[in-house]
């Protein structure tokens, strides 16, 4: 039997971008621990796929496709869930982008996409889902920050900048909401291994360096999260708000690694 105040049975998730990658790592996570989960993203295909890995963990979801560009689709997303659940307790910020490109090449048009799904994204679901929290005085709301809202990452300065954001709006949703019994936090992951990203990682130069500055010696597995994300979801978390959980296998506190 695993603690109580970690049990999540009964409990409603809504993870945006929950199809692949980390956001369908904390879908199968907090199933786990008794959730029903929504994931959702833009591909029907998808979605209809990791819904299916939720009820496959004995747990009710909804297939319902989801842009975190389009307000209106958050609304009867959140619509959607409330009719099938009656109420949303949990919400995971997981859409992203980036792109990886010199600062003086970044054309504005890619700087602005990625400034409008990884930040304005993320404010307009805390903004739909944080409402309906507030008016239930219970919510978890789990943003997805980045080693770049603390250092700087080469040739990805719209994603830093749009991250780095994301920590901070996380920070003021924590202080306007803390009293409506709704916690923000964020989590941030360190350097892990996903299909998207294992091309940049393995044998280059780029992969070497996150390695050696990685005092555990090698990159995460995406369901190293999912511990992190359960707790913040979980009522154990009650006294936690407005915190930015690192995740990196002591990246940010390394200084000297040998």
């Amino acid at each position: 039997m695993g603690h109580p105040l970690l049990d999540l049975t009964n409990k409603t998730a809504v993870v945006i971008g929950g199809t692949s990658g980390i956001g369908l790592a904390l879908a199968r996570g907090l199933a786990q621990a008794g959730a029903n989960v929504v994931p959702t993203g833009r591909r029907d295909e998808q979605v209809r796929a990791a819904t299916a890995e939720v009820v496959a963990l004995g747990r009710r979801s909804l297939a319902q496709t989801c842009d975190v560009t389009d307000n209106g689709s958050i609304e009867r997303l959140l619509q959607s869930v409330r009719s099938e659940f009656g109420s949303v307790e949990i919400l995971v910020n997981c859409a992203g982008r980036t792109k990886r490109m010199p600062t003086l090449d970044f054309p504005e048009a890619e700087w602005n996409a990625i400034m409008e799904t990884n930040l304005y994204g993320t404010l307009r679901a805390c903004r739909v889902f944080g409402r309906h929290m507030i008016e239930k005085r219970y919510g978890r709301i789990i943003n997805i920050g980045s080693l770049s809202s603390f250092v700087g990452l080469f040739e990805v300065a719209a994603y830093g900048a749009s991250k780095s954001a994301v920590a901070s709006l996380t920070k003021t949703l924590a202080i306007e909401w803390a009293a409506s019994g709704v916690c923000v936090n964020a989590l941030v992951p360190g350097v892990l291994r996903t299909n998207l990203n294992a091309a940049l990682l393995d044998g280059t130069e780029r992969g070497r360096e996150f390695l050696m500055r990685t005092p555990m010696r090698r990159f995460g597995k995406i369901e190293e999260l999912a511990g992190a994300a359960v707790f913040l979801a979980s009522d154990a978390a009650s006294f936690l708000t407005g915190h930015l959980l690192v995740v990196d296998g002591g990246i940010l506190a390394s200084g000297v690694n040998q």
